[in-house]
């Protein structure tokens, strides 16, 4: 029920006419934080904040709020991955838990009576079979697209910033051909999936290798062993954008043939959002960095067990693209958006003709 009700915010028309807006304006705005400054933290300053800020939005909630949410994202995200039972770790997600509930359960109750053209006034208005979702349902739910929809899109654009720098042929690659984005982002998934492990109960038994699988047993599936068996993919602890076992136009599908967003019934309902995003904070970032090594000249570990990705991804910037959002850029190409209308530009080093038109289509 719940994804019947979210599902088409995150595909087609909604996601191309109604969200696509809001997730470039909240890239450009994460930028122009760090615009001018000769380093950042592109998973401190960045990766971290864009999905939150963007599901803040989608929901129609004070924008004045995104560093609360992140405040909030954080600690959910420290609590679900608490495999230590650190006692401090589980008192801010349980703290969290109460202050969540006591800012949106009143949001919810407005929002019913009066709705609005937002994500948050759909949960809340929709019917499926005549059944409404609570206050406290929605409430979850909310949870849900903050932990899910927030984690795995952050560490899906840190894995596909390191993985790039780390090979510098590739970064500058996609740099001149914008088209092998989504190449590299499906590659990320596959080689650096941000989920590596997802838990399962056949519903009745399974023969797997010569062994069975009982009906109602808990098993561990391990994507990340899975995206690299070198009986499926050529080279498989090779990043490569261009493999050619790799399908990237079905690779944001049910059809897809890497298992980061799952398969089946339970294939992520966000993963054209997460393609949306990813494409257009890419794209942004390289436009904004005309050069971009690692900082400190070393490639940074991953963190985590069920989800991974670099906890920090210092990078060192050279050059620039344009000025702030809103200032007038200095440019190649007449009718660039970033332009005052009428007026040519001179001189940007950005090549737009190799900038694709981001499509939410499936």
């Amino acid at each position: 029920m719940r994804r019947a009700l979210v599902a088409p915010a995150f595909r087609g028309k909604d996601l191309r006419d109604k969200f696509l807006p809001v997730i470039e304006r909240n890239s450009r705005e994460l930028i122009d934080a760090f615009r001018d400054a000769p380093e950042a933290d592109l998973v401190g300053q960045y990766a971290t904040r864009f999905p939150i800020n963007v599901i803040v939005d989608m929901l129609g909630l004070d924008r004045a709020d995104h560093d609360r949410f992140h405040v909030w994202y954080t600690s959910m995200i420290d609590f679900l991955g608490n495999l230590s039972q650190d006692p401090d770790v589980a008192a801010a997600g349980l703290r969290t838990r109460d202050e969540l509930a006591a800012y949106m359960i009143p949001i919810i109750q407005d929002r019913r009576a009066h709705p609005g053209d937002d994500l948050l006034s759909v949960l809340c208005t929709a019917e499926i079979d005549g059944t409404r979702m609570s206050d406290e349902d929605i409430k979850v739910f909310v949870s849900l697209l903050l932990a899910a929809g927030g984690e795995t899109t952050d560490k899906a654009i840190a894995g596909l910033f390191r993985n790039l720098l780390a090979h510098p042929e590739q970064l500058a690659a996609v740099r001149e051909d914008r088209t092998l984005i989504p190449a590299a982002f499906a590659e990320t998934l596959r080689f650096t999936p941000p989920v590596h492990m997802i838990f399962r109960q056949p519903r009745e038994d399974v023969e797997v290798s010569g062994g069975t699988i009982p009906a109602g047993a808990t098993v561990t599936c391990l994507i990340g062993a899975a995206n690299r068996d070198g009986s499926r993919y050529a080279d498989p602890d090779t990043f490569n954008v261009f493999r050619e076992d790799l399908t990237t136009g079905s690779a944001f599908s049910a059809a897809a043939d890497h298992l980061a967003f799952a398969l089946g019934r339970h294939f992520c309902v966000g993963a054209l959002l997460a393609k949306t995003e990813v494409e257009v904070g890419v794209n942004d970032l390289l436009d904004a960095f005309p050069a971009m090594t690692f900082a400190d000249g070393e490639v940074p570990a991953e963190t985590g067990v069920f989800t991974r990705g670099p906890g920090s991804l210092r990078v060192r910037f050279a050059g620039r693209a344009w000025a702030r959002a809103g200032e007038h850029c200095q440019g190649l190409q007449d009718g660039c958006s970033r332009s005052p209308p009428g007026q040519r530009k001179a001189a940007c080093p950005v090549q737009w003709s190799s900038r694709r038109a981001i499509s939410a289509s499936p």
